[in-house]
């Protein structure tokens, strides 16, 4: 299409559907609504639907707490794409101009895992302590392929909840963990890959495509390694291990019970500076329903630095109003 045919096409129209308690309550909220904004996080963060309307007449009824919304987005002229089960837990009326704004968060993390507790983790893999978690919660385990059969010695989780310890785990081997659609999903960060190992779609994100950009580039050259600690029993000294080279590493704080986990820390950190080598983020004029965390992205119309770069979606916020539906995307380095 020429740009000549570009600037001659009608604007499209966003559209979006909204249910309540299972009622689609959106055609009675389209003269209300004045922004709605979806925020999609990848990890044990819960993602956020937020819906501004307007109350100018007194006549909008306030969501109970712990109403259940679904979301769809999109485009009128090419469908809309479910975004997911949300659950009220703050509304706001504010005036005048009499407003009213109702937060929710997605379903799935909202219970969070309760509960603190105290257990020995004793020779398991990553697939049993994720399994048995999810046993717990009601949840599905689904566990990336290469961290499945992580073996553990000894793993204490010590007066902490479920969720914490999860967390804990997934820092140490460079992992996400997070609920949706009733599974407890856990795999390795930066892999552009579901949990069951299936590569996801890559998008490609053209220049022309956004309002702003933003690029920052870090000094990659700062750590060349990660150097990792652990306690030597046969030697009864302290051991270390090193991811990457020695010319100038980052040391962990921590000492490992084993060998095995201080390889894996040293790994994960490392892999963590390498993906963090650049940052960057679009604001696309055009709202794209299909993007989502761990998305891989190519760009394209930038500086050749930028484009060279194979980047990985970790956040996107989608706005929509009645005239206008953009996409706000946070991309970090795609990991090796």
């Amino acid at each position: 299409m020429s740009p000549s045919q570009q600037q001659a096409r009608p604007p499209r129209a966003p559209g979006y559907r909204l249910t309540l308690a299972g009622q689609v309550i959106s055609p009675e909220l389209d003269a209300r609504l004045m922004r709605l904004r979806l925020t999609d996080r990848r990890g044990l963060e819960a993602d956020q639907l937020d819906i501004t309307l307007s109350d100018h007449d007194g006549r909008l009824a306030l969501p109970p707490h712990g109403a259940e919304l679904t979301l769809a987005l999109g485009w009128q002229d090419a469908g809309l794409v479910e975004r997911g089960t949300f659950i009220v837990d703050e509304v706001e009326h504010s005036g005048a101009p009499d407003v009213v704004v109702i937060r929710a968060r997605s379903a799935d993390m909202r219970r969070q895992l309760p509960g603190k507790r105290s257990q020995g983790w004793h020779e398991v893999t990553l697939g049993d302590i994720v399994t048995t978690i999810a046993a717990r919660h009601d949840l599905t385990p689904a566990i990336g392929a290469t961290l499945q059969g992580i073996a553990l010695e000894h793993i204490d989780q010590t007066d902490e909840s479920d969720l914490h310890f999860l967390t804990r785990l997934a820092e140490q081997y460079d992992a996400i963990a997070t609920i949706k659609a009733g599974r407890l999903l856990f795999m390795a960060a930066g892999q552009a890959s579901t949990a069951s190992g299936q590569a996801i779609a890559p998008v490609t994100l053209r220049r022309h495509h956004g309002d702003s950009h933003r690029y920052v580039e870090a000094d990659r050259d700062a750590f060349t390694g990660v150097l990792a600690y652990w306690h030597d029993p046969d030697a009864a000294e302290r051991a270390e291990v090193i991811a990457g080279s020695d010319e100038n590493v980052k040391r962990l704080r921590h000492t490992f019970a084993t060998r095995d986990d201080a390889v894996s820390a040293a790994r994960s950190e490392w892999q963590r500076i390498q993906r963090g080598g650049a940052e960057a983020s679009l604001t696309l004029a055009e709202g794209r329903p299909d993007l989502y965390p761990e998305t891989p992205v190519r760009l394209v119309g930038f500086k050749a630095t930028i484009d060279a770069v194979a980047w990985l979606v970790t956040e996107v916020t989608h706005e929509l109003s009645d005239s206008a539906y953009t996409s706000a995307v946070t991309l970090e380095i795609r990991g090796s």
